[in-house]
């Protein structure tokens, strides 16, 4: 019986050990997404929750998935700072009223939605050839 015993233990400690390597690359981390490229000079357009629409303009740096900038709209200019995370962009105003845009990244295109003080908008960028 305890030769049974023994021989049920060691089966048992070849089957986990057998399963180790999968149960390893099941819990790998998954790959870092790629990084959109979002420097250079973006023409923004954007529509407020009250209808009113808009022009902006702003001039991105980045540095890794850190964002630095420029920001000028029709009532104030200033700097920026944000995010990008594969294809997902995050930037804020350093603006008397700050503006916080989120969106997502298409080559030459971002589009998304925006805020000011808790009121929504939507807008959409185009990267200007300058």
């Amino acid at each position: 019986m305890k030769a049974y015993k023994t021989g049920l233990i060691l089966i048992s400690f070849a089957l986990l050990l057998s399963n180790a390597p999968h149960r390893a690359l099941a819990q790998a981390a998954p790959p870092e997404p790629t990084l959109a490229n979002v420097e250079g000079n973006w023409a923004i357009y954007s529509k407020d929750w009250d209808g009113k629409t808009a022009s902006k303009s702003v001039q991105l740096k980045q540095n890794g998935n850190q964002l630095t900038g420029h920001f000028k709209g029709p009532n104030q200019s200033g700097g920026i700072e944000g995010t990008v995370n594969g294809k997902h962009i995050v930037f804020r105003t350093k603006t008397r009223n700050v503006l916080t845009f989120r969106g997502m990244v298409d080559g030459n295109a971002m589009h998304g939605t925006w805020g000011i003080h808790g009121r929504p908008g939507e807008w959409s960028a185009t990267r200007l050839n300058d």
